[in-house]
């Protein structure tokens, strides 16, 4: 697993590209609220936008998402957790006046649209 990149996913350059093109600006790979270890992929600060490109294995996708066959017990427990902490994040974040897109990694540029109205520039 120390082969998967946390930051800079094709899904993730694509929509940065896109957003970036229409004239939206972000940070990268940061933490909405302080203390939270929990970091967004892009981050609007002033609009309180938090943006996550969820991978479709990795966060059990209810389209492309899969369970593997070996070691089954583990994986389903690693993808329910990764589940079970993605719920808590939009809860702590919500709960402190922020909204949160989730985008899965198969949207592509169609989920440029949610974010560029979330941040009242489409």
């Amino acid at each position: 697993m120390q082969a998967v990149k946390r930051r800079d996913t094709k899904p993730e350059l694509l929509l940065r590209s896109e957003l970036h093109r229409r004239g939206l600006r972000f940070f990268v790979d940061r933490a909405p609220l302080p203390k939270m270890r929990r970091r967004a992929d892009l981050v609007f600060p002033r609009k309180k936008v938090a943006v996550y490109v969820d991978g479709c294995f990795w966060h059990g996708c209810p389209i492309h998402g899969t369970w593997p066959k070996n070691n089954a017990e583990w994986w389903r427990a690693k993808i329910e957790g990764n589940q079970a902490r993605d719920r808590d994040t939009d809860k702590r974040l919500v709960d402190a006046g922020w909204t949160v897109i989730r985008v899965w990694e198969h949207e592509g540029l169609i989920a440029a649209d949610r974010v560029a109205s979330a941040v009242g520039a489409g």
